[in-house]
């Protein structure tokens, strides 16, 4: 096997990184600006609904993180430990290009890439004439093109659009743009310890949302890379970019690609020592820091190098960053726990 590198997200400015810095910034360039039954639920604000599928979760007593000798311990993904989080609703699926559209035009709200006027996108992506105009990218991650006019209405940049995608989930969002749809939608993002409650999906210690074995069966159960990275993508799992939200199979609470696809935002602020400075009861890093937590890993994960797609792998990027890789799925407390 090859050695393990970070390798899937990106960053927007270029800078001089020590050896783990290069390691998390291969992973997300960041900007360098300051900064369980399945039930449909409406939230309707100022007349505008956005309809949003909810796993409603009783919360519990479970083993987070984990010791796992294929993780990456400066990630702070251990020590394994039990801790308890309270009855919470999360998102079925990731919010979607449909679903954002909806806020955007409900509420005029422009995001941080269309503000910036850019963002990244994996080279792979990007049309030969997108290509030729691209005048940066970073040092330590060449595999990330920083695109003029790319952002979550036209991911590959301005000859690209979502028509054909809505039911993909919204890339090129950065932290404070899905706080921003949580706000309109009064929703909020899942903390770390509800993330990985929800993705487990009642199964105890296991690597994935289905088990130990990536493909049981066989079977591709999640949207990462196959193939030599960064140059080939073989695409057998069926996509090069983004999937559907509700591709594959659904966990055991009726979550979908909680594995793969894209990251996803959480609240909390990163440490790479939150099990060690974190309560055992509803965790949540509060301390301010300059990044904020992803769990998930996305379509560009490979074992070789990235290797973040399992349930207790972490990731950081800056709250103002966007990348092709990155989204958000919503949750809010119980109604009626």
């Amino acid at each position: 096997m090859e050695p393990k590198k970070p390798c899937c997200a990106a960053g927007r400015a270029a800078v001089s990184l020590t050896p783990q810095e290069a390691s998390e910034h291969a992973l997300h360039p960041s900007s360098g600006h300051p900064e369980v039954s399945e039930s449909p639920v409406s939230t309707e604000t100022a007349g505008t609904k956005i309809h949003l599928n909810w796993a409603e979760l009783a919360g519990g007593t479970f083993r987070m993180g984990s010791d796992d000798p294929d993780g990456f311990p400066a990630d702070g993904e251990g020590p394994s430990r039990e801790v308890s989080v309270r009855p919470f609703r999360i998102s079925s699926y990731a919010v979607t290009n449909a679903q954002f559209r909806q806020f955007v035009e409900a509420t005029g709200y422009v995001t941080e890439a269309e503000r910036f006027g850019w963002s990244y996108v994996f080279h792979l992506l990007v049309s030969e004439s997108t290509k030729a105009a691209v005048k940066q990218a970073p040092h330590e991650t060449p595999w990330w093109y920083a695109v003029q006019g790319a952002d979550w209405a036209h991911p590959e940049g301005p000859d690209s659009d979502i028509e054909a995608r809505l039911n993909h989930p919204v890339i090129h969002v950065s932290w404070n743009d899905a706080v921003a749809f949580c706000d309109f939608t009064g929703t909020r993002l899942p903390t770390e310890a509800e993330w990985e409650f929800a993705a487990r999906g009642g199964l105890a210690g296991r690597r994935y949302p289905w088990g130990d074995e990536l493909k049981p069966g066989g079977e591709h159960r999640c949207n990462i890379w196959q193939g030599r990275f960064p140059v080939k993508n073989s695409a057998q799992d069926g996509y090069i970019g983004t999937a559907p939200v509700d591709t594959y199979e659904p966990n055991g609470y009726g979550l979908y690609n909680m594995s793969g696809n894209v990251w996803e935002w959480c609240a909390d602020y990163w440490s790479p020592g939150y099990h060690h400075e974190t309560s055992a009861d509803n965790p949540f890093y509060s301390r301010q820091t300059d990044r904020r937590s992803m769990r998930g890993g996305s379509y560009l994960c490979h074992r070789s190098y990235c290797n973040r797609y399992r349930l207790a792998a972490r990731s950081s990027n800056t709250p103002d960053t966007s990348t092709g890789n990155a989204g958000f799925r919503v949750a809010a407390d119980r109604l009626n726990p």
